[in-house]
């Protein structure tokens, strides 16, 4: 039997035999399976949820907890590290719609042979995303690190906007820029054409995004200072448009082109690679031709509506995304797809069987088993749910693996030169 888990109000995490936890799967709360359970890995963080009331289970019964022997108790989650995709959201049934949750993956947690587990599957081990390699210890060398590297190129602005990415937003891949390793960071664009209900740069008022947006477009000039000395030494090289930190970049189709021939002009070594929302064909198709080696394309759904309802796109059709997939391949791209993995949504019957034939269809090199970053129930209420019952994500992922025997599913953008 596993043991619920719930907070006090100081935030101590407590557990107890007389609940079993449930996890939430699509707006359906579930027994959480024991062969779904990891030990919380080096690199989560536990949340406290407290505008949540705890759902949980006793003696095969649904329960509802705001109080345990008297006192108050809130539901808890995880997020975990990268690599792991969650396979069910934490159980619980909101107090207030809003404020909305910050812009995480919330994991549904269990106490288990004497560990607080979390539900999820590990799709890809990359010892690049090791939290080791990005601890506090780390991170005082860092500080050294981007203070040299603005004294050497201070006039240059995408340099400085990383350093804000790498020591403000504790990102990753804003941290390799100064370590001269992997994947460097390009951002570009300071707008976008869709609307998505967990962008992490730009909410409504003082909803959840986790970061600022880019306020400018740097030159292909600033760019190139960047991206080639990164492609001509680092490890295992890519140089990616398409941040967090960004809007759409392929609005700055020119800046890119102009960019990735300045790049070529100089070295031809490493990966050009471009995350986008893939909204036109056309300019996929011109950045290819300038030497673009990769494109990763998100999509959150194979279904219209729920493609619509998350994404909001202005100007564009989820047509169009089809469209620059198949313009990618026939281009000569490493296409991969950033799916954002909703448990009870990605994992149902209609959703699961519209997938494979999308990925199918257009001989997609990769699926990446991304975690939906948002608030669980902000995304339940609006996205239209998909047809037929959840078969779980375990089985989802089994399913990719059976049917689509030549595409690879991983969790990172890998070097394709």
């Amino acid at each position: 039997m596993l043991n619920l888990l719930y907070s006090d109000t100081s935030g101590r995490i407590y557990d107890t035999p007389e609940y079993q936890p449930l996890g939430l799967s699509g707006g359906d709360f579930v027994p959480i399976p024991e062969n779904e359970l990891v030990p919380l890995p080096l690199g989560s963080e536990i949340f406290v949820i407290k505008k949540g009331i705890v759902v949980a289970s006793q003696n095969g019964a649904t329960v509802y907890l705001e109080k345990l022997r008297g006192k108050k108790i809130f539901p808890v989650a995880a997020f975990m590290p990268a690599g792991f995709t969650r396979t069910l959201l934490p159980g619980y049934v909101e107090k207030t719609e809003k404020p909305f949750l910050p812009l995480w993956s919330y994991t549904a947690l269990a106490w288990h042979k004497g560990r607080i587990c979390g539900a999820a599957r590990l799709v890809a081990k990359n010892p690049k995303a090791d939290p080791e390699l990005h601890s506090p210890k780390q991170d005082v060398r860092l500080v050294k690190l981007v203070q040299q590297r603005l004294k050497q190129e201070p006039e240059n602005r995408l340099l400085r906007q990383l350093a804000r990415c790498a020591l403000e937003y504790h990102c990753f891949a804003g941290k390799n820029t100064f370590y001269k390793r992997w994947e460097l960071p390009l951002p570009t664009s300071p707008v976008c054409n869709a609307r998505c209900l967990g962008c992490l740069s730009l909410q409504p008022g003082e909803c959840c995004a986790s970061q600022e947006r880019i306020t400018f477009v740097p030159t292909p000039k600033e760019i190139a200072e960047l991206a080639v000395p990164h492609l001509q030494k680092a490890e295992s090289a890519i140089a990616s448009f398409g941040q967090g930190c960004e809007g759409e970049p392929l609005l700055q189709d020119k800046t890119l082109e102009a960019s990735i021939k300045l790049i070529r002009t100089q070295t031809d070594r490493g990966t050009i690679n471009l995350n986008t929302n893939g909204y036109s064909p056309e300019k996929i198709r011109r950045l290819a031709r300038a030497g673009l080696n990769s494109v990763r394309i998100s999509l959150n759904s194979s279904l219209k509506k729920s493609y619509d309802a998350y994404y909001r796109p202005v100007n564009y059709k989820y047509a169009d995304v089809l469209k620059s997939i198949a313009t990618a391949k026939q281009n000569g791209l490493y296409v991969s797809i950033n799916l954002l993995v909703f448990p009870g949504y990605t994992d149902r019957e209609r959703e699961a069987e519209g997938l494979v034939k999308l990925f199918r269809k257009h001989k997609v090199d990769m699926v990446q088993m991304r975690n939906l970053s948002i608030d669980p129930w902000w995304y339940i209420r609006t996205v239209p749910r998909p047809k037929g019952h959840s078969i779980g994500i375990s089985a989802l992922l089994a399913l990719f693996k059976r049917e689509l025997p030549k595409t690879r599913i991983d969790y990172f953008n890998i070097p394709v030169r």
